[in-house]
């Protein structure tokens, strides 16, 4: 299994994101001192495009640029429409949007090292970010430490709405990519909540308890437009379907720590990807049981970033607190065809 390799030397890896638009370009976002402490860097990276695809010897990615701010950053998203602008969730409770993140710009040192914007609201930790597509393209969602998530229009340097209800701190929020105008949360109240972006009272459609203990992490399937999942402190991974919301659908048990995130495939509707505090990603496959397919234990410390490729069929990236990004196709996918 060929794996191309990073290392951010004193940056903690949170959270990474490939390109909407160019296959071999991804984000990451990290901070200094695990995030606990001092300031964080946005690198943007690119793959080698002359990797011997026989070799399985580590290969390392290329650093195009290095952004700084002076707190952590927790999670990035790409902007949808352009591809040279993302946005960037930080520790001092702001938003901020980046340009001139593509190849030309960076090599030719023309990426402004300030943001277009500083978006400045939440009281707390930002932890989550959402860029919208197809039916929110100027909107960004943000879930915050402060028990609040905030949407936002680009162009406005005021949020939208505020949405309140969860007791505890939020640390994930998606839009779903085939329903207009939902977005679920998830807390460490242990409750997942479903969102309507346009109810401007931003109170919370349904509110379920998704585990005992901490929801850390949530996504939507790209293929059925019911179906998401949630994972926990717990170490389970909890399947959901919009139309019966009584109790889970299908439960995968990922070990005796938490699952940090999840990252379903937009290559196939069997499979998805799980990041994990036991210092592992896993692979699972629905259609063959309820056990990971694959446990990649690449990283010394939490996994917590997970991104799936939407260019490169079943090619996978992850990040984590060792400093350590990887991009790679998963042992077990190598040889699927695209269900």
């Amino acid at each position: 299994m060929q794996t191309q390799t990073h290392t951010t030397t004193d940056r903690h890896g949170y959270s990474l994101r490939f390109s909407p638009f160019e296959a071999n370009y991804l984000l990451l976002a990290t901070s200094q001192l695990y995030g606990l402490a001092g300031g964080g860097s946005l690198f943007l990276l690119e793959q080698n495009s002359n990797t011997n695809s026989s070799s399985t010897d580590g290969q390392s990615l290329g650093e195009l640029c290095r952004l700084e701010w002076s707190d952590g950053l927790f999670d990035v998203a790409w902007c949808p429409y352009a591809a040279d602008i993302a946005a960037t969730a930080s520790g001092d409770g702001s938003l901020q949007i980046w340009c001139g993140l593509d190849g030309e710009s960076a090599s030719n040192q023309l990426t402004p090292k300030q943001p277009l914007i500083c978006l400045q609201e939440h009281k707390n930790e930002v932890y989550s970010l959402d860029w919208g597509e197809k039916w929110n393209y100027h909107t960004l969602l943000s879930a915050s430490w402060d028990c609040t998530l905030k949407l936002w229009d680009c162009n406005r340097q005021n949020s939208i709405t505020t949405f309140v209800g969860h007791n505890d701190l939020i640390y994930g929020a998606k839009f779903s990519p085939l329903i207009a105008n939902l977005f679920a949360s998830v807390s460490t109240d242990g409750h997942l909540n479903l969102w309507n972006s346009l109810d401007f009272a931003g109170k919370p459609l349904m509110s379920i308890e998704a585990h005992a203990s901490e929801a850390l992490c949530c996504d939507w399937s790209h293929f059925d437009r019911n179906v998401l999942v949630t994972g926990g402190s717990d170490g389970l991974i909890r399947g959901w379907d919009l139309r019966k919301m009584r109790t889970h659908v299908f439960e995968l048990y990922s070990g005796e720590f938490a699952v940090r995130r999840l990252a379903c495939s937009p290559h196939s509707a069997a499979v998805l990807a799980s990041a994990n505090y036991d210092f592992t990603t896993r692979i699972w496959n629905l259609e063959r049981g309820e056990s990971a397919q694959e446990v990649n234990a690449r990283h010394t410390e939490f996994v917590c970033g997970l991104d799936w490729n939407p260019h490169r069929t079943h090619q996978l990236a992850d990040c984590g607190w060792d400093s350590l990004a990887n991009v790679y196709t998963p042992q077990c996918l190598s040889g699927d065809l695209v269900v």
